[in-house]
């Protein structure tokens, strides 16, 4: 068998336990009463990440895979690394990163202007 199978395999049931146990929290959620789901809300608003906080995190992420697509970039126009496959895939994650967050504030964008339109 190939390794690349049995890690797949190993992926997809690491996939399928996650999923597995959000069904049964999900389940276990259904099952509280409106007083004992205020008490679960109230304790987990604490460890919760913010939407702005979650957003700078993506766009540091972001920043992070330009750098470093820019860095390979250099080191391979400069002759100290000649690893072109290493500096391709550094430019494509940087690209496909930059295009999600394009995305991503287009989304907002409009979301921001439907909200906008709204009747008061």
């Amino acid at each position: 068998m190939d390794i690349r199978a049995t890690s797949s395999n190993a992926d997809i049931n690491a996939v399928l336990q996650q999923m597995r146990q959000i069904r049964d929290q999900s389940k276990q959620i259904d099952r509280l009463t409106p007083a004992a789901l205020d008490r679960t809300q109230s304790s987990k608003d604490t460890s919760r990440t913010d939407f702005g906080g979650a957003l700078k995190g993506a766009i540091d992420t972001v920043n992070q895979l330009q750098q470093t697509s820019s860095a390979s970039q250099t080191a391979f126009a400069t002759g100290a690394d000649n690893n072109l496959v290493k500096v391709m895939i550094d430019s494509q994650k940087a690209s496909v990163g930059f295009q999600a967050m394009v995305q991503v504030r287009n989304r907002m964008v409009t979301a921001y202007q439907d909200i906008m339109k709204m009747p008061i």
